[in-house]
């Protein structure tokens, strides 16, 4: 029996024992009390009339009270609803009709009385997906099987979509037969709850399955959690950590001033980034890049710490060594070109600040290439390692000496008042390279020519700096070697012989002298000619033709270059243009070479651009620009920016011989060049010298590491090319190949041409 019927029960009983008691007690009262019937009549009658109101009262006050309970709990449930947001439902079982509140039906975006109140409807709109589910345990409660229906599952809106809903109910009424007749229940939206249950699963996935390491700290900086990674990268498992300070994994690489730098920024920043030493449980140092952020509560305050890190060790020790490799001679371990170059120029800077002299000495051994010929390269080696050692030890502390290649080294001496400043150390590096060597029972003796020249005296540019000290030490060769010249800025014929030079080379442009050559560049594998290389020639009315080394040198950073620089540009469009008008069939690249001086103008993107506009019929995208000297190039964050501005145009990006000067891995990393160029003095011998077979090696190594092509220079020979290909690299140009061609002779070389490999 339910609890309203047995309400009901006890309030009849209550009246009939009530109505009983009061009919015997007041007729025994009357008969007492009155003996003349009629007037025991009149007063049973007055005495039924006063029950029946009195209990009339009586029960108006007990329906009244109880059904303003009822409106008030009725009331209530509907502000309950309300404010909840849940719809009813009450379905009648026999009929498969339901009704459904206005809550419910708002909820799914109906208005009222629209939503069809049947159970077919209803179910229609379950997601296919959870229908089964949803029936399973509806049947199981109708069935008697559990105390109440509760599922959760997806329904469609009117809009289409669909929200997610707990559906809860319950048979509150059943036949004779225990079949249910009525059922009751609601609707909750619990969309946002699953959407949330869906972020916090996935929020945990991810931490557990970073591949980062996590930690957490409370805003005491207590761990709190870490995650797999972490326990991965550190070697501390979670339960070693939990309650500790990340203290415990510092390495002690560190100052205190670091750490205090990184907590000012994290808490006036919200967060610190950056490169960290830390040490792992068994001892051993790693390097991570972390990310500490910093979580506030609602009040502002800070709740938590998040730090977020990965072992780049590995990066870092490959990145040390090609920095090392790019930066130092692989043999001596002597800084090479590309850092002398870098230690020149801080040098020269810190010089002019203070107002003191500098020294440049180019070294080149005598006698070295005899040894190296007749006992092997081996032997070769040895006594250069000696002599660097030695050569190394004459210098005082500051000073910078580097291996340039071959037999040669540069000595940088700074901080100098006076020539006699650093003439005591260039007599010491004299004496190093001239005392004998004992090497696997033999003696070799050799000797050292040297020219120096000091700066700001000779007040050039680095390079031209070195160059002045390499004319030195020629003449120092040409005066009986093993002794030191001092290059004479005011008198040195070479300066005369250069100024005289650049006049002609500025009369030949203005008579248009000038011609552009052609050497092919194939692909080895294939055999297919995949490009051309426009070169510079001069035909001068007195020498006749003349190569670029008999005159460019004289150019470099001087505004000429940037002149004929322009024409060789647009010589080129014009050919291509020539070419494309008599129809015949040319390689999708022809490659010309620009100088440092020229693409740092400010202007050279729109110099470019009036070019090719001049040659619409020329598609930019056959051009490729090849960058020569780029250890000239001072302003690297401009030269990149042109590069990206002219690779708008459509043209392509070279870096040409690659491997010589004091070109940097700066460039390399962020030129956006996409060809490297191996120069050719290392490709011609690298059969025969272990050493340029091995820069070879790097610099395709290099090219491949920075996802560069690879181009090789100087192919003499079938030899070459099966070496590179070896190697890896496919294209290539050389003589080995085709020597540089008039425009004319092309189209029929291309026709003939059959590769030896």
């Amino acid at each position: 029996m339910n609890t309203v019927w047995m309400s009901a029960l006890r309030i009849s009983i209550i009246y009939v024992i009530i109505g009983g008691i009061w009919i015997i007690t007041s007729d025994q009262a009357l008969s007492y009390f009155f003996a003349d019937k009629q007037s025991v009549v009149e007063l049973q009658t007055i005495k039924g009339w006063f029950f029946i109101i009195a209990t009339g009262f009586i029960l108006f006050w007990l329906v009244y009270r109880q059904l303003s309970n009822m409106n008030e709990a009725e009331e209530r449930l509907r502000y309950a609803l309300n404010a909840s947001g849940d719809g009813v439902w009450d379905w009648d079982v026999p009929s498969s009709k339901v009704w459904y509140s206005k809550q419910l039906q708002t909820m799914l975006g109906y208005e009222n009385g629209e939503f069809s109140n049947s159970l077919d409807e209803w179910s229609s709109r379950v997601h296919p997906d959870d229908i089964e589910s949803v029936m399973n345990e509806l049947q199981l409660h109708l069935d008697g099987k559990t105390d109440s229906y509760i599922n959760e599952h997806r329904i469609r809106c009117k809009n289409g979509r669909y929200k997610w809903v707990q559906d809860s109910g319950r048979v509150i009424t059943r036949d004779e037969n225990g079949h249910p007749v009525r059922v009751v229940g609601t609707h909750s939206d619990i969309t946002t709850r699953k959407e949330a249950d869906e972020k916090l699963k996935l929020a945990n996935t991810v931490f557990t399955h970073a591949y980062e390491g996590i930690l957490v700290t409370d805003a005491d900086s207590k761990i709190i959690e870490v995650n797999e990674a972490f326990s991965r990268i550190t070697g501390y498992s979670r339960e070693d950590v939990i309650g500790q300070s990340p203290k415990i994994l510092q390495s002690g690489n560190h100052s205190p001033e670091f750490y205090e730098e990184m907590w000012h920024l994290i808490r006036t920043e919200g967060y610190w980034s950056g490169e960290l030493s830390n040490r792992h449980k068994n001892g051993q140092l790693f390097v991570e890049m972390l990310t500490i952020s910093e979580i506030r509560d609602e009040e502002g305050n800070a709740a938590n710490y998040v730090a977020l890190f990965s072992d780049i060790t590995h990066i870092r020790a490959q990145q040390m060594a090609l920095e090392r490799l790019a930066s130092y001679d692989p043999l001596t371990s002597l800084p090479n070109r590309i850092l002398l170059a870098d230690r020149l120029k801080q040098s020269m800077a810190r010089c002019q600040r203070h107002q003191q002299l500098l020294a440049v000495a180019f070294i080149d051994l005598d006698g070295f290439k005899q040894v190296n010929d007749r006992y092997g390269h081996e032997v070769g080696d040895k006594l250069l390692v000696t002599i660097s050692n030695r050569m190394k030890q004459a210098l005082r502390e500051g000073d910078t000496l580097a291996r340039i290649g071959g037999d040669e080294f540069i000595a940088v001496l700074t901080e100098l008042n006076v020539f006699d400043d650093c003439e005591s150390v260039i007599e010491r590096l004299l004496v190093a390279s001239s005392e004998s060597i004992s090497i696997d029972d033999k003696t070799f003796s050799v000797s050292a020519s040297i020219g120096v020249t000091l700066f700001p005296e000779d007040s050039v540019d680095a390079d031209i700096l070195m160059r002045h000290a390499d004319h030195a030490m020629y003449t120092a060769k040409q005066l009986g070697k093993n002794r030191y010249h001092l290059f004479d800025v005011n008198q040195d014929d070479a300066i005369r012989s250069h100024r005289k030079q650049l006049l002609h080379i500025e009369r030949a442009l203005e008579n248009d002298e000038f011609v552009m050559h052609y050497q092919p560049i194939v692909n080895m594998r294939t055999g297919s000619v995949v490009g051309l290389e426009g070169l510079l020639r001069w035909q001068s009315p007195e020498e006749g033709l003349l190569p670029p080394g008999a005159f460019l040198p004289y150019i470099e950073n001087n505004p000429i270059s940037v002149n004929l620089g322009e024409w060789v540009i647009h010589a080129v469009l014009k050919q291509i243009s020539l070419w494309q008008a008599a129809q015949v069939t040319m390689p999708d690249m022809i490659s010309i070479n620009i100088s440092a001086l020229q693409i740092e103008q400010a202007n050279f993107a729109d110099r470019l651009a009036s070019l090719l506009n001049a040659h619409p019929e020329v598609d930019p995208h056959k051009i490729e620009l090849e960058i020569l000297e780029t250890s000239a190039l001072e302003d690297i964050e401009n030269v990149s920016n042109t590069m990206s501005a002219c690779a708008q145009l459509g043209v392509k990006f070279a870096i040409d011989d690659f491997g010589t000067g004091y070109s940097s891995l700066t460039y390399l990393k962020h030129l956006p060049a996409e060809i490297i160029k191996i120069d050719q003095s290392f490709v011609r011998d690298m059969l025969v010298d272990e050493d340029d077979l091995a820069i070879v090696k790097g610099v395709i190594g290099l090219a491949n590491a920075f996802q560069r092509g690879v181009i090789a220079e100087g192919v003499e020979s079938a030899e070459h090319g099966k070496a590179l290909l070896k190697l890896g690299c496919e294209q290539a140009q050389g003589f080995g190949i085709a020597k540089p061609m008039p425009a004319e002779r092309v189209p029929e070389w291309i026709e003939e041409w059959k590769p030896q490999w």
